[in-house]
C-alpha cells in the first residue's frame, strides 16, 4: 500500500510546487559592493563563511526578510544581505581558458581568452553563445558551456 501512495504524493507535491506563488525561473545577480560577506544563516550574527568580490555572480535560491540564500559557481550555498547585490548580470569563467570570439560561432576569430574564475559582464544571449564584456572593455562571444551564471 505504501509503495502506491509514494508516486501519488510525488505528483501532488510537484503539482503544488509548480503552482506555488514563490516558484520562479533561475534568478542571477552580482555583488555590488567591494567585499560582500556570506553567512551560514540569514543574520549578521551568523557565522561568516566567505567573502565575494564586486561583480561576482550568484544564483538566488531563497529570499527572506532582506536576506538572500545564494549559490556560487562552486555550488556552495550561503546567505547574503540583499542590499549587497545588484541586478547586473555577470558570468564566471568555469574552464581553464575560455575563448571569446568575434562572432557567435566556433570558427570566428579569437578576440581574447579569459582565465578560469574571471568575471565577464553578460550583454546578450545568442543561441549557444553569450556576448560578454571584459573589465578592460573588450567584447566578444563565448560558448555557454565555458561560463557559469546563466
Amino acid at each position: 500500500m505504501r509503495a502506491r501512495a509514494q508516486p501519488f504524493l510525488l505528483l501532488a507535491a510537484l503539482a503544488l510546487g509548480a503552482a506555488a506563488p514563490g516558484a520562479r525561473a533561475l534568478e542571477y545577480r552580482s555583488v555590488s559592493v567591494d567585499a560582500a560577506v556570506l553567512f551560514d544563516g540569514p543574520s549578521i550574527k551568523a557565522r561568516p563563511v566567505a567573502i565575494l568580490s564586486r561583480h561576482y555572480p550568484v544564483e538566488v535560491v531563497v529570499a527572506l526578510d532582506g536576506w538572500l540564500k545564494v549559490r556560487d559557481a562552486t555550488g556552495e550555498l550561503a546567505w547574503i544581505e540583499a542590499r549587497q547585490l545588484s541586478a547586473r548580470r555577470t558570468l564566471s569563467v568555469r574552464v581553464p581558458r575560455a575563448q571569446v570570439r568575434a562572432a557567435p560561432e566556433e570558427s570566428a576569430a579569437l578576440v581574447f581568452e579569459a582565465q578560469q574564475d574571471v568575471v565577464l559582464e553578460l550583454l546578450e544571449v545568442s543561441g549557444n553563445f553569450v556576448r560578454v564584456r571584459h573589465a578592460r572593455g573588450m567584447t566578444g562571444y563565448v560558448h555557454v558551456t565555458q561560463v557559469w551564471g546563466l
